[in-house]
């Protein structure tokens, strides 16, 4: 798709298994952003369940894993971050937004 991407590592909120899945992120100092859009399917991605159930998760960047504790974004920060990456992905968020009508969940991930 040509954007950046990482690598978040959650653990399997059944399984307990560390699970790895490549995102397209935002990044404002030591936070990154995620947001879960699946594609636009109906149903929430799995990492995003993950991180409800255990906040403490990893990214990898350039072979770097970093830890970090994820907040999940309500209010005017998930509306100010949903607008930055509507802006950053314009097509691929409108795609993802025409498809489903569940609202994304979305994430911030602060180094621990």
């Amino acid at each position: 798709m040509g954007f950046p991407l990482l690598l978040l590592t959650t653990t399997g909120k059944k399984s307990g298994q560390r699970r790895q899945t490549p995102l397209i992120h935002l990044r404002e100092g030591d936070r990154f952003f995620f947001i879960g859009s699946s594609f636009g399917q109906s149903m929430h991605p799995a990492w995003s369940s993950n991180l409800l159930a255990d906040p403490n998760a990893w990214v990898t960047m350039g072979g770097k894993e970093i830890p970090g504790v994820a907040t999940q974004l309500t209010g005017p920060e998930y509306d100010r971050v949903r607008t930055k990456f509507a802006d950053y992905v314009p097509k691929v968020y409108r795609a993802y937004r025409g498809r489903t009508d569940r609202e994304f969940r979305m994430f911030a991930l602060t180094r621990r």
